[in-house]
């Protein structure tokens, strides 16, 4: 009887307990309400963000694709007006209104590359920076401190700076090359380092090719001066001997009729684009004179042009009967050979001379 009577009063609820669980039950419920709330709003915040973030994106590379059209029309046009100006000024030579409109169309190709390619790096920085303010968001939403973590990209980013200095600087070295134009596919320069064609412009590397057919790979932080011999025109100069006894003004005058029927033929039409101009003497030696002579032509065409004016100033030489050295004046009738003086006669040599009869021969 004891027994049952124990068993029956451990059995009845004691009221503390069930007060305690009714209070447990009643803070969790509480405790997820206000976690629920606040993760619905954190989530809400970080989708606020994300949208933001992507919205000012569009907007801002729609922004700059559109002012990269409009740089690119603007050129198109730009080329379009100086083309015109330039066939009307030089409606008189064909050569010279084809060789400025090749010229034209060129720099506007060369511009519209460069907006394209500004545009491009505008673009990546753009994303970078929104994208990174966006995360940066995200985290600071999620209650995630960003001292330590930007304390520690700081650090980083010393460290990658001391790291990959050259780095950085054949970047922004590019990035400038780009915004200037101070150089495009096509142009022939000078890099110091390394001389040719260009082939591909990049932000860190520039790719030449060299005269004998050689790829240069030119890091962009190495280039400290550039000479674009491509760009707007270059100079021809030619300097032509002849006998120092020749007439100047014929050689002038037999000079300039091969220079104008060289610019009336094909393709040294295009490549003139001055007339020759005979500078006059440069140098003077015992038997010649050299004269200079020079000439505006397009971009790269100065060395062709060069050869072809000396070959043909060879040439009308030639038919002129102008020597280009003393040593053709003994051969050409136009110009006397001018007298040698010779050594005299021994007397020793004649036998019939005193003194070959006065010698006396050696004793064997």
């Amino acid at each position: 009887m004891h027994v049952l009577a124990t068993l029956a009063a451990g059995a009845t609820p004691n009221p503390l307990n069930t007060e305690q669980m009714q209070q447990n039950t009643s803070e969790a419920a509480s405790w997820l309400s206000r976690s629920w709330m606040g993760w619905a709003e954190s989530a809400l915040r970080i989708v606020v963000i994300m949208v933001i973030a992507l919205v000012l994106r569009a907007l801002v590379r729609r922004l700059i694709a559109k002012v990269v059209r409009g740089a690119v029309r603007g050129a198109r046009s730009s080329s379009q007006t100086s083309g015109s100006a330039a066939a009307g000024a030089a409606a008189g030579n064909r050569g010279t209104g084809l060789a400025l409109a090749n010229a034209l169309l060129a720099s506007s190709e060369r511009r519209r590359q460069r907006a394209e390619a500004i545009g491009s790096v505008l673009r990546s920085v753009a994303s970078f920076v929104i994208m990174g303010t966006c995360a940066l968001s995200v985290l600071s939403v999620l209650k995630i401190n960003l001292a330590p973590l930007l304390a520690s990209a700081g650090v980083a980013g010393v460290a990658v700076g001391f790291g990959a200095r050259n780095l950085v600087t054949d970047f922004l070295s590019g990035v400038f090359m780009i915004l200037e134009d101070q150089y495009g596919v096509g142009d022939v320069i000078d890099a110091g380092v390394a001389t040719g064609e260009v082939v591909e412009v990049g932000l860190r590397v520039t790719k030449l090719r060299g005269a004998n057919g050689e790829i240069w790979y030119v890091r962009n932080g190495e280039i400290k001066r550039i000479g674009n011999m491509s760009q707007g025109w270059a100079t021809a100069t030619v300097g032509v001997q002849v006998a120092a006894g020749a007439d100047l003004e014929r050689v002038r005058d037999v000079i300039v009729g091969a220079a104008e029927e060289m610019a009336k033929e094909q393709p040294w039409d295009e490549y003139l684009w001055q007339p020759v101009e005979v500078l006059g003497v440069s140098e003077v030696t015992a038997d010649s004179l050299t004269l200079d002579l020079t000439a505006q032509t397009a971009p790269g065409r100065q060395a062709s042009v060069e050869r072809e004016l000396r070959a043909r100033v060879r040439t009308a030489f030639r038919e002129a009967g102008i020597p280009i050295t003393g040593l053709e004046s003994e051969s050409d009738p136009a110009i006397p050979a001018q007298p040698v003086d010779a050594a005299p006669p021994s007397a020793l040599a004649n036998p019939t001379s005193p003194q070959y009869k006065a010698s006396v021969p050696l004793e064997k």
